[in-house]
């Protein structure tokens, strides 16, 4: 029978053995029991009362930044027709790529197409940009540049997720998610995360963008635009008021009562902190909606009184909310320019008529985007905030066979950085001279994201959450920090 035990196992068979194993086992439990008595064990994760779950929490380090601003250009917005200048491209334009797929995406490949806008130099870095966003490309002296970022999907949907949450499946906690349960708030009268769709719509992979996946459901961002407010956030008019306030407070008085009966519920203690932050953004949610106390000048820089650009408008004053937004210490803000997949016409997924198409999104978003920008560095609010734009893979340098678009293009894209801790005029790794694939320091969505969670004092390993017996954390098992585009 001992013949088909290990080695190890029939070293315990010895009874001198046996004993130092048990011996050696005790002693370690003992010690974690020291440890763990004497607070020298690390924890998993932020220590979170139940009662106060958005209360502000302190960092891993030093932090550069205390807010975050996401720009997402949902449909996969061309590195090739922005800020991915290849004058190799113009040259080869009609000719195939060699070596390249004859099958992409969508079906046959076409030939190489050059850039459908010409690129100027800008600023004193001299950086070249598209003529599509002459705004922005104002400002590139204030950016840095990520040309390499890869994805692991070329499928809008799963692109979305991976950029949001770093994984392709459903089910896991965005990056205000995680911000949100490591961090808390700066205000207690609005969400720590807050998503604002476009005027157009909701992306493609719809609430995965801003929710919680397994992380306690609190830390899920609150969506909401100029256009669609907080739904149900007042009582019905027949109510009254003075009826809503009566009921809430008996039902406080209720549930405070049982909290105390049961001091152990944290379940119920998140559920009431739940309702009192929906009182308190009774009021505060309309206040910081309400752009009428805006000066016109504002909204002139915006474009949001735009009244032959109803599309436009609409986009810029969701620009203005974000800026109010991070003013009043929201965490993260997820601004999104773009919808759901639509042949195109609602978002950057240029695939038959890219040209035609991106004149009407370039137009939405270009000076809106860089008014928020600017405003946002006037009021001093860059000092404590990172924007980043970003979406959520690239395009193809040839177009696609019978069209006049783009395919998918996952190998090789750009993410663009400034605001607290970014270096300004950085320009981080390259794509090969057509524009393919990352040739040089290419990265990923989870180093993009190990960055920003840098940028805000975290420390993307340490920051993990056990879920189904495994410790996991927005970067997976994989990120690095791009210390290359930081101060």
């Amino acid at each position: 029978m001992t013949s088909l035990l290990t080695h190890a196992g029939r070293r315990i068979l010895n009874r001198r053995e046996f004993f130092a194993s048990t011996v050696g086992g005790l002693s370690s439990i003992a010690l974690l029991q020291l440890l763990g008595r004497d607070g020298l064990l690390a924890a998993e994760g932020p220590q979170i009362d139940p009662a106060r779950p958005f209360a502000a929490r302190q960092p891993h380090h030093s932090a550069k930044a205390k807010n975050i601003l996401v720009v997402f250009c949902a449909g996969a917005c061309s590195q090739l027709e922005t800020w991915d200048y290849k004058p190799e491209l113009v040259k080869q334009d009609g000719k195939p790529l060699p070596g390249g797929p004859s099958v992409t995406f969508q079906g046959p490949a076409g030939n190489l197409a050059r850039p459908q806008y010409e690129f100027r130099p800008y600023g004193e870095t001299g950086k070249m940009v598209s003529d599509m966003i002459p705004h922005l490309g104002q400002l590139v002296d204030d950016f840095a540049f990520i040309h390499t970022l890869t994805s692991k999907s070329n499928t809008h949907g799963p692109a979305e997720n991976f950029l949001s949450t770093g994984f392709v499946q459903d089910g896991f906690p965005s990056l205000g998610a995680w911000l949100s349960y490591a961090l808390g708030s700066e205000n207690e009268n609005l969400p720590a995360f807050v998503a604002i769709p476009d005027p157009r719509g909701v992306p493609q992979a719809s609430v995965n963008n801003w929710g919680p996946g397994f992380l306690p459901a609190v830390f899920q961002g609150t969506p909401f635009n100029t256009s669609n407010p907080i739904q149900n956030l007042s009582a019905p008019a027949r109510i009254g008021k003075d009826k809503d306030l009566a009921a809430r407070d008996l039902l406080r008085q209720i549930n405070e009562e049982h909290l105390r009966q049961h001091p152990g519920d944290s379940s119920l203690a998140a559920r009431i902190a739940s309702y009192e932050l929906a009182a308190r953004m009774q009021l505060s949610v309309p206040e910081i909606s309400d752009l009428s106390t805006e000066p016109e000048h504002i909204l002139t820089m915006y474009g949001a009184n735009d009244s032959e650009d109803e599309l436009k408008a609409s986009f810029a004053r969701n620009c203005i909310l974000a800026r109010r937004l991070i003013e009043k210490g929201v965490r993260c803000v997820q601004l999104f320019n773009g919808a759901y997949a639509s042949g195109g016409k609602l978002n950057w997924d240029g695939h038959q008529n890219l040209r035609e198409q991106y004149d009407v999104h370039g137009r939405v978003m270009d000076q809106p985007v860089a008014a928020l920008i600017r405003d946002m560095q006037q009021r001093g609010l860059l000092e404590e905030t990172v924007v980043v734009w970003c979406t959520e893979f690239g395009r193809m340098p040839m177009f696609q066979r019978g069209a006049k678009g783009r395919d998918h293009n996952p190998h090789g894209f750009t993410a663009v950085l400034t605001g607290a801790g970014v270096k300004r005029g950085a320009s981080y790794g390259q794509t090969d001279e057509l524009g393919y694939k990352a040739v040089e320091n290419v990265s990923s969505v989870h180093d993009l994201n190990a960055t920003l969670l840098h940028l805000l004092g975290l420390d993307h390993e340490k920051l993990t959450f056990t879920h189904n017996g495994l410790a996991r954390r927005l970067t997976d098992v994989h990120g690095h920090v791009l210390h290359d585009v930081l101060v």
